[in-house]
Parts: C-alpha cells; structure tokens; sequence
C-alpha cells in the first residue's frame, strides 16, 4: 500500500504512453505482418529507456521542470519547444480523442456520430482536470492502469491457449515497400510514447513532490515501474493482433465507431461472447486515460512554458492552453472523421519526425553540470543514450528520403 501511494508519475506515464501506440498500432502490427514487428517494439522501448528517464531524474535532484533545464540551453530552445508543441499536439489530441470516441460509442451503444462523442469527451476530460487537477487524475489513473494491465495480460494468456489456424499466404515485412516503411515510422514514432512525454512526466513529477515527498530513488523506481510495465504491454497487444487478427481476412474500417466495433468483435469471436465486457472495458479505460493525461499534460507543458518565458504573468494560462486544444483536436476530429487510420499516422509521423531534436536535448540535459555523474555513468547507459540518439536520428532521415526523393 505504501508503494502505491508512492507511485504517480510513472503511472501517469503509463496511462499516456498505452493508447494509440499499443491499442491501435501495435494491434496493427500484429494483424499486419504477425509476430515480424515484435524486434521494433523491443527495439524502441530498449533505446529510448534513457531519453525519458531524464524526466523524473531531473526533477527529482533540481526541483526544477525539464523546461527549466532546456532552458538553461539558451532561449531559442523554448521557442523551438513552442513550435514543436503547437506543430504536434492538436493533432496528437485528436487522434486519441478520436479513437476513444469510437470506443465509448461501441461500449455504451448511444447512438450519436463519433465527432460528437469525440468532442463531449473532450470537454468531459477537461471537468475532470479543472475541477480535481492533480490529485483526481494521480488516483483515477491508478486504477485505469492497474484494470488495464490485469484484462491485457489475462487475454494475452487466454489467447495464448487457443488453438488458432496458422495463416496460409503470411504478409512479410517488406523494407522495398514504402507502406509498409511508412507504417514502421508509425509504429515507432510513438513506442512507446512521443518524445515530449519526459517533459510531462518531469512536471506531473514536479506535482507530485508537492503531496508527498519521495527521494530519487523513489522516482526512478516509479518511472521504471511503469516504463517496463509498458514495454511488456505493448509486445501483448502486438501478440494480440497477431493471435486474434493475422490474415483473418477483415479490412479495418478507417471510420472510428466501426473501427472499434470491428477490433473488439475479432477478440470476442477467438476468446468467445463471454471475453466482450473484458476486452470492451480494457479498450476503452486504455483510450479515455491517454485522452485525459494527454489534455492535461499540454496545456501544463505549455503553462510552464509561459512561466518561464513571461516572468510578469500572474496567474497560470493552464486553463487558456485547454479551452485552445480543446478547439483545436475539434476542429481536426470533424475534418478527419473519414479517415480515421490517416489521422493516428499522421500524428504519430509527426512525433517521430520531431523525436530527434527532443533526443538530442535530453542528452544535453542528462550528462549536463546538474545531474551527477553517478546516475549517468555507467557504460552500458552511456552507449545506449547515444545510439539512441543515432537510432532515432538516422531512421528519421531514412525515411525522409523514401518519403519525398526516392
């Protein structure tokens, strides 16, 4: 019980990170090409390990944001942290608003266009946020991860039992093929969570200290409770998409109601009819807990931003950022209700093309004059931190140029 009053920001963390990158992209990966992307999902969640774990470390030996660290870089690194932001979040906020949406429909039958269930989960998610701020989402968020992880592992092993038929004409992964390079961009560029996540789990750490006091250590064990929790969550869902949906023979509609209808429909025909409040339920709290901590974490990134940037504000535009991408995810959920699938990739693109520069000031801040030697000396985390950085900057110039010379 201790440990999980402890516990928060990873949790937070996790609930972020487990949405469109595991429900919907890493089932895909599964339904697509089988078990051939599982060295992707390792892959990433392996290399980026270091580049988010700056967030709570940071934090929790300074006492100061990561924002305040990049600062300390120089002030166009703000300015930059402003372009990125406002290039990538409305966008991302759709897309898992969108998602939810067409997940709520489905579990709740109301009858009601995915568009306007998208936009009243929005302003649902906002009550929630201005009316209860951190403490409603700490404790809400516990127990949508600990339901979550519980139905996941309890379907992976069900499924694992079942006696499904191996496909007959498997669909390799084709580096030659530009769809499905694009699709890896995809998957990667969100697993496990965009770049910008250790600047939200640096301030949701940042809160934290705020009710309960917890030591370095603390924070580092909360971060890698729900980093590796996530790791292990994203292989069951790709694992999932493979045992359930891999060359079944079913298109996935790019609408998000029959999207959702469709993916809860494939586990609860393999698993049977008694398996649909299981999946329905894990599918949905997955969703809605990324819309919520997602509509919390950029509107308070961006408030601390305009802290540190405007010395002479005297009062906090937390709330002015949520009213705006509030607006703006509902301007782009009614132009992409069509496309539903081209959304999610488009945000998830978006965050893997920007994840380089994010990287890059990570690094700066993690073997920088603040953090001490001792939690960033060890060979193994030094070689990784850069070939993360290697990883992530030379896959997004790779596909740079697939997508627009070669």
């Amino acid at each position: 019980m201790q440990l999980l009053k402890k516990l928060g920001p990873g949790l937070l963390y996790a609930a972020a990170a487990i949405g469109v990158s595991h429900l919907v992209q890493s089932t895909r990966a599964g339904a697509n090409f089988g078990n051939q992307l599982i060295w992707a999902v390792v892959v990433a969640n392996v290399l980026k390990y270091p580049l988010f774990r700056v967030g709570p470390l940071y934090t929790s030996l300074t006492q100061k944001t990561l924002l305040e660290g990049y600062q300390n870089l120089g002030g166009w690194v703000i300015g930059l942290f402003y372009l990125m932001t406002l290039a990538t979040m409305f966008t991302v906020q759709a897309a898992v608003t969108l998602v939810t949406a067409g997940l709520a429909i489905n579990l709740s039958g109301i009858d009601i266009s995915a568009q306007w269930m998208a936009c009243a989960l929005l302003v649902i998610s906002g009550s929630i946020l201005v009316i209860g701020k951190y403490n409603i989402l700490d404790n809400f968020i516990k127990i949508i991860v600990i339901v979550l992880t519980l139905t996941t592992l309890s379907s992976v092993f069900i499924c694992s039992l079942g006696d499904f038929p191996k496909p007959l004409d498997p669909v390799l992964f084709d580096w030659n093929d530009k769809t499905h390079i694009f699709f890896l961009v995809a998957l990667i560029g969100w697993m496990p969570a965009p770049m910008d996540v250790p600047i939200w789990h640096s301030l949701w750490t940042k809160a934290k200290q705020q009710t309960h006091k917890v030591s370095t250590t603390e924070s580092l064990q909360d971060f890698n409770i729900g980093y590796i929790g996530t790791a292990i969550l994203a292989v069951c869902f790709l694992l999932l998409g493979s045992f359930v949906m891999y060359r079944s023979g079913v298109v996935f509609s790019d609408k998000a109601g029959v999207f959702a209808a469709q993916l809860i429909e494939m586990y609860t025909q393999a698993l049977g009819e008694w398996s649909y409040p299981l999946i329905a339920i894990a599918a949905f709290t997955t969703m809605f807990s990324t819309t919520l901590t997602c509509l919390d974490a950029f509107p308070r990134i961006l408030a601390e931003a305009d802290r540190i940037s405007f010395k002479n504000l005297s009062r906090s535009t937390y709330k002015i950022w949520m009213g705006l991408t509030i607006i703006g995810a509902s301007v782009i959920i009614f132009q992409f209700l069509s496309g539903m699938k081209a959304l999610v990739d488009l945000a998830t693109t978006l965050s893997f093309v920007v994840g380089p520069i994010y990287a890059y000031l990570n690094l700066k801040i993690l073997y920088g004059m603040e953090i001490p030697k001792k939690y960033t000396n060890a060979p193994w985390l030094k070689a990784l931190s850069f070939l993360s950085f290697i990883f992530l900057a030379g896959f997004a110039i790779y596909f740079l140029l697939v997508k627009f010379i070669w």
